[in-house]
């Protein structure tokens, strides 16, 4: 399968979005986005900060989803999750025995690392050295049979 262009993202229509378990904001965002797909792709040559910056212009995407797109699309090595659920407990256990920790914490745990604070992250997950649960997996919904 080829990924569509933005022109096939926009023709999607919302039934197929729904069959898809794509609920109607986050459709929205995606269109939002394909409307301006030649000013996102600029993003590309840009400096992270700006990049970031570029991406959270469109209403629905915040920081954790412009620092997970950069960090695919441009191998961004320093663009932090934040606002994540799990991260910040994750890399505060591994790096200072503190699940709790926030995002505030983990970033100043992450500071050594300035500059590949996203590969950091990476390595603390695959190291397995993860918090152990304190409740089960949480089953994503599903919003087809609405």
């Amino acid at each position: 399968h080829v990924m569509p262009d933005p022109r096939g993202w926009a023709m999607i229509p919302s039934w197929e979005w729904h069959k898809a378990n794509v609920d109607a904001k986050r459709s929205s965002t995606i269109l939002r986005a394909v409307r301006v797909a030649r000013r996102l792709e600029e993003a590309a040559t840009m400096p992270l900060p700006e990049a970031l910056t570029r991406l959270q212009l469109i209403p629905g995407i915040g920081p954790w989803t412009a620092a997970e797109t950069l960090q695919r699309s441009n191998g961004a090595a320093d663009a932090v999750t934040v606002g994540d659920l799990h991260l910040p407990g994750i890399v505060g256990h591994a790096l200072a025995d503190n699940r709790d920790a926030d995002d505030e914490e983990m970033l100043r745990l992450l500071t050594p690392y300035e500059g590949q604070r996203h590969r950091a992250t990476r390595l603390i997950l695959l190291s397995g050295r993860i918090p152990a649960r304190r409740a089960p997996r949480m089953q994503p919904g599903n919003i087809v049979n609405l």
